[in-house]
């Protein structure tokens, strides 16, 4: 079990000792906590740590900027198969988010009406860009993070310049969204880093005595220290709904960016 998602764990545990698992899970959280490691170590503890052969992980590959329909039709493929070893079959959809629309809806089926004994594990950072019926059919584990997220020196700089243009004059807004490089898949990164401050921000809100002190990203949140907890979730609900549209649509991503930074 990885330290820090122990309640996590202890549910699944749970749910498995007394023979009520769900037949899907949708793990939700920040990247890189540990919600795929968990995954595996789950599906270890219900059919074995030898059976491989009933075990397959799809998820992004490297040369494709979507999880494809027919990695979905190859999931749907091995579960149609009997177990090597009489116990379950198990799918883990890494990056479920990643999923196209076509194999989204291809996966529904196999949701709707899971043959035999089988466990779907579905792992996003971004769940609000799956389909509303995938979402209702899974039960949702969420995981928070641990430990101070660590982000890259260009994350940094992203970072910062959000947080000054943020503070900025419309004009100033404009002429950002103006020049700034929205081409392949940037402003799916600048949400993200977003999302990561402003969902710490809300933590502090929440949950935190001194509003100055250092967050995650080392930046100071004093120049956020006067949003409402109710307007953080407003912007966050907003670049969600953002993400998911740029995400599944042509949605022009600068026009979508002036409208987020237009509401902060």
């Amino acid at each position: 079990m990885i330290a820090g998602h122990k309640k996590q764990w202890n549910f699944l545990k749970k749910s498995f000792e007394s023979g009520q698992l769900a037949h899907a899970y949708l793990f939700s959280g920040e990247e890189k906590i540990g919600k795929k490691t968990l995954a595996k170590e789950f599906i270890e503890m219900i059919i074995g740590k030898e059976n491989h052969l009933d075990v397959l992980t799809i998820g992004l590959k490297n040369d494709k900027q979507e999880i494809e329909i027919l990695q979905i039709r190859e999931a749907i493929s091995f579960l149609s198969y009997k177990s090597y070893y009489g116990s379950f079959k198990a799918v883990i959809i890494d990056g479920a988010e990643k999923m196209s629309l076509e194999a989204q809806n291809c996966f529904l089926k196999t949701l709707e009406e899971p043959k035999g004994k089988t466990i779907l594990i579905l792992i996003s950072s971004h769940p609000e860009v799956l389909l509303p019926t995938i979402i209702s059919r899974c039960q949702i584990i969420k995981f928070f993070p641990f430990e101070k997220y660590k982000i890259s020196p260009q994350e940094q700089q992203t970072l910062q310049e959000l947080v000054k243009i943020i503070n900025s004059n419309l004009a100033e807004k404009f002429q950002y969204t103006k020049k700034i490089n929205l081409e392949n898949n940037n402003l799916k990164g600048i949400l993200e880093i977003l999302q990561r401050y402003l969902r710490h921000l809300l933590f502090l809100k929440i949950g935190a005595d001194n509003l100055t002190q250092q967050n995650y990203f080392g930046e100071t949140v004093g120049s956020f220290k006067n949003y409402s907890v109710s307007k953080i979730k407003e912007i966050l609900k907003l670049s969600e709904t953002i993400y998911r549209q740029t995400s599944l649509t042509n949605a022009n991503p600068k026009l979508a960016l002036e409208i987020l930074l237009m509401e902060m």
